[in-house]
């Protein structure tokens, strides 16, 4: 809790932090190996700055990996994600925040305001009520 609170602090200094939250009818996808589309979010300053949608077609998980760096995501927030696609994401320096659940618009305010470790936003039966987030360049921590 203290990493994701720390993030949301740190969000006040940087000049734009790109998120991604993957989007199934305005909720986070179950499953970020077979989401089909992302909200991209830039923030500025601990405040949203521009949204848009972006269609996922990639199948292969080392091209979906390879299109998410693409884009610029420093964040993504997701469902449940294999562990291999989610060891490409973080070396490639994107912090994977996952088997998150709720509506994309609760989440992102969750997460901007540090409360996303809320048990509210933890995917029913995961991970016996705690989450771990994977961060850039691989580290790993508590939220």
């Amino acid at each position: 809790m203290a990493r994701q609170l720390g993030l949301a602090r740190a969000l006040h200094h940087v000049l734009t932090l790109k998120i991604a939250i993957t989007n199934h009818d305005g909720r986070i996808s179950p499953v970020f190996d077979v989401a089909r589309r992302l909200v991209l979010v830039d923030v500025e300053q601990g405040r949203e700055a521009t949204r848009k949608e972006e269609v996922l077609d990639q199948a292969n998980p080392a091209a979906r990996a390879q299109r998410i760096a693409e884009i610029g995501v420093d964040v993504l927030i997701c469902g449940a994600i294999s562990r291999p696609l989610q060891d490409m994401l973080t070396s490639s320096g994107i912090q994977v925040t996952p088997w998150v659940c709720g509506s994309v618009e609760k989440v992102l305010q969750a997460f901007l305001c540090g409360r996303l470790s809320d048990a509210s936003f933890l995917m029913p039966g995961c991970c016996g009520r705690r989450r771990r987030v994977h961060g850039h360049r691989g580290s790993r921590g508590p939220i």
